[in-house]
């Protein structure tokens, strides 16, 4: 077993205070009685009891909640399905333009694509709103889903499904009944990634949404520049906590699958 040497642990405690500290310190100014996000007056949970009052502020989350959940999903529905074809499909025409295009949004500034965006919804007459924003953020988030299962499907043994075609299942029962449950935490973690990506953009909603869908990120960003308030503190810490639930509670299913199958295997072999 590996010794930590000195130089290793200064550097993760400074990297994970530089991560996580000011969070840290957001989540307790949040309870704090004064105005002042600065100065400590003493405990109080008044600021998320205003926060429950702020009419705006629960529509923007409200909206937001309702575009991160479609949009990470057509995201991983679709970058599941681009994912298959780039693995399985073998070389066909039109496979690097292919590739080339579900793969741009990653190194594409979202500036770019939030203006395309914003000249192909102009141009078509789509009024700006959910539906936009629906749209724009599946565009960007469906190339980041497409790489984590692909990543699976390279590892992915493939007798298993030539063994459920030889016992009489379809291609599309084999993929459902053998492949999609074996790639489920890959699937699962880019619904997720994609989830997280939605809920945090800022560039390309600023471009896509309309007078009538304002999502949170662009509502904070226009509320701290006149000032940091606590209730900003508090609705900061709640999606942190929100996060965080998300973020354990799929790693505990993602666990509880892999020993799953561990034990399938393990009860396949001894049979």
């Amino acid at each position: 077993m590996m010794r930590l040497s000195w130089f290793n642990v200064t550097s993760l405690t400074l990297g994970f205070a530089f991560l996580y500290l000011p969070m840290l310190i957001l989540i307790i100014y949040s309870f704090n009685e004064s105005k002042l996000v600065t100065v400590w007056a003493g405990f109080s949970t008044k600021w998320y009891g205003e926060l429950l009052q702020n009419e705006a502020f629960l529509e923007a989350a409200w909206v937001t909640l309702k575009v991160a959940v479609l949009s990470s999903t057509f995201a991983t529905v679709l970058g599941t399905m681009a994912a298959y074809v780039l693995v399985r499909g073998g070389r066909f025409m039109g496979r690097t333009l292919f590739s080339g295009m579900i793969y741009a949004p990653l190194v594409m500034p979202e500036v770019i694509t939030g203006l395309s965006l914003l000249l192909l919804f102009i141009g078509i007459g789509l009024d700006r709103g959910v539906l936009t924003i629906v749209l724009a953020h599946t565009t960007f988030s469906m190339c980041f889903v497409s790489v984590v299962v692909s990543s699976r499907l390279l590892t992915f043994d493939r007798s298993l499904e030539e063994a459920a075609l030889d016992l009489g299942c379809s291609s599309f029962e084999a993929f459902r009944l053998v492949t999609l449950p074996i790639i489920a935490p890959a699937v699962i973690s880019g619904w997720l990634l994609a989830f997280t990506l939605s809920l945090d953009d800022l560039v390309i909603a600023s471009f896509t949404a309309g007078p009538a869908a304002t999502t949170l990120p662009i509502k904070i960003f226009s509320a701290v520049r006149l000032g940091v308030s606590p209730e900003i503190n508090a609705l900061s810490t709640i999606m942190i906590g929100i996060v965080t639930v998300g973020v354990i509670t799929a790693s505990i299913a993602s666990k509880r699958n892999v020993l799953r199958q561990q034990n399938e295997e393990r009860a396949a072999a001894q049979s």
